[in-house]
């Protein structure tokens, strides 16, 4: 009779043997076998690599990419933040197929396709797997979930999204932004030559976290804005593991940046929770009017009826890191680029500001006059179409399915290249890369020839639930900017466009601002 050590040794054993078979599986035979099943339907791509896939030529691409310097005029950075996707659809065509470690990803740039797939309400295409440094990030709110989680989550926060409680929100992002001004003015007054150069991209993050933290937060912003600080960490983390070869298991290790992710998100959670606690206990059943105080009104007064409607603490707490990211990073990035380009086109910030003095006067600018404001609006329109702050949309088949005359298998992602569409010239027209606002004269669904083209939002039911909060924000910002300045590009700006998760001005935005009264 074997010996109790001879059996335990045999045991581990087998289970090495069979760890080692399901890796061999699953990074060699079964990239392989959807390999070979791609190919077989006329979909080609680059070859795949052991555990890398195509990541390592991805990082080596957008690497020699950025080094090339860009012109002020063009607006196509798709060279610097996709050139795999430029180098890949002459060769194999606008539908390929490559390798996202050992994940397999279709692109797909029809948009007839695109609407197939984010506008399906039957949830075939739910969202891609979010590694722990995005999980860290954003917490499992509206942006991560699907399913019934994703519905429920969606039928709490949607009454805090009403035009109504918005317009109620509209004294916190005219106090902050005249906050901000206010400061301009007074780093000009200092000048001789009664104008300074401003670095308006870090002036703009701090002012949308400074509205997040008001207008989600309440009384509590400052607590808010340390969740601010702590995210722009985690940033940094997601965005530098976002091609690294995912190796399970890998995230628990405690690595540094492993130990720095679990601090930053314990950091966030505590602060956050300390401010629900707070507002729980101070309220008396009232819990306010900002972000916070309606999803807690909702969840806990409705849920006391309705089981449907109940989140647990956690979730709350996710709903709030998606809020504060998402809320603060995208306004921010949507009021760079606005800014850039109308400092670029004077003729065109002539026109807004004209059109801004007409409407609102010199006053603090309310819902009724800024919904008068058809040329601002058209131009944020166009500069989502241009800079639109996501670069990629990800799904995935939850099934094998058809996908037009695609078979897709269960588990492919499906890689939506945002800018790649937003340029289209059959879709957009021949000035596709042009800053034309006037493409949006007769609405957003007329702007081009499909008339879901414009993906900066998303589109169908996943579609950015904030983005009327985004698009009211920006509209406040740059229309008491315009009241109150000329402006024009500095001559030390470069034009760096760069997607960390987002897409940012690398150096900055540097604006010589201009008092209009001077």
């Amino acid at each position: 009779m074997e010996s109790f050590p001879v059996l335990v040794l045999s045991s581990v054993a087998v289970i090495i043997i069979s760890q080692l078979l399901k890796v061999l599986l699953n990074l060699i035979w079964r990239p392989y076998a959807i390999t070979k099943w791609y190919r077989e339907q006329g979909i080609e791509g680059p070859e795949y690599k052991f555990m890398k896939g195509s990541m390592e030529e991805i990082r080596n691409l957008k690497s020699s990419a950025q080094k090339v310097p860009m012109d002020i005029n063009s607006h196509d950075f798709t060279p610097r933040v996709l050139p795999h996707y430029l180098k890949w659809m002459p060769l194999y065509g606008i539908t390929f197929f490559f390798w996202f470690g050992s994940m397999p990803r279709i692109c797909i740039t029809d948009m007839e396709l695109v609407k197939q797939v984010l506008s399906n309400k039957s949830g075939f295409y739910p969202k891609s797997d979010a590694g722990p440094e995005m999980l860290a990030l954003l917490g499992k709110g509206l942006v991560l979930i699907d399913g019934p989680d994703w519905a429920r989550h969606r039928r709490v926060v949607n009454p805090a999204f009403t035009i109504d409680k918005l317009k109620m929100m509209m004294r916190k992002m005219t106090g902050c932004a005249k906050s901000m001004i206010e400061g301009w003015e007074n780093q000009i007054a200092q000048e001789k030559s009664k104008q300074a150069e401003i670095e308006l991209h870090k002036h703009f993050l701090e002012l949308t976290a400074d509205i997040i933290s008001h207008t989600a937060f309440g009384s509590s912003y400052i607590k808010g804005k340390e969740v601010f600080l702590s995210q722009k960490e985690l940033l940094t983390l997601a965005f530098s593991a976002l091609f690294n070869v995912q190796i399970p298991g890998f995230g628990y290790l405690p690595t540094p940046n492993n130990r720095k992710r679990r601090r930053l998100d314990k950091k966030v959670r505590t602060t956050l929770m300390q401010i629900i606690h707070v507002r729980m206990k101070s309220r008396d059943g009232e819990y306010g009017n900002d972000l916070l105080g309606l999803m807690l009104e909702t969840c806990l007064a409705a849920g006391k009826e309705n089981d449907n409607n109940k989140m647990t603490m956690d979730e709350i707490i996710d709903e709030c890191k998606t809020f504060f990211f998402a809320g603060h990073e995208t306004t921010s990035h949507l009021l760079t680029w606005t800014m850039f380009l109308l400092s670029t086109n004077e003729d065109w910030q002539d026109k807004l500001r004209e059109e801004v003095l007409r409407e609102c006067g010199i006053e603090v600018p309310t819902a009724d006059m800024l919904s008068k404001l058809k040329l601002v609006n058209m131009v944020l329109l166009e500069a989502l179409r241009i800079y639109g702050p996501v670069t990629i949309i990800s799904r995935k088949a939850s099934q094998d399915m058809e996908l037009g005359t695609i078979k897709l298998l269960k588990g492919t992602t499906i890689a939506i290249p945002i800018p790649i569409l937003h340029r289209d010239k059959e879709i957009w027209g021949p000035d596709a890369d042009k800053f034309n606002p006037l493409r949006f004269e007769n609405g957003l669904s007329k702007a081009a020839k499909h008339p879901n083209a414009l993906l900066a939002f998303s589109i169908g039911p996943r579609a950015c639930i904030g983005q009327n909060f985004a698009m009211l924000e920006a509209k406040v910002v740059i229309a008491m900017i315009l009241q109150r300045f000329s402006f024009s590009i500095s001559p030390n700006y470069v034009h760096e466009p760069i997607d960390i998760i987002t897409l940012q001005p690398k150096s900055g935005l540097q604006v010589i601002m201009r008092p209009i009264q001077a």
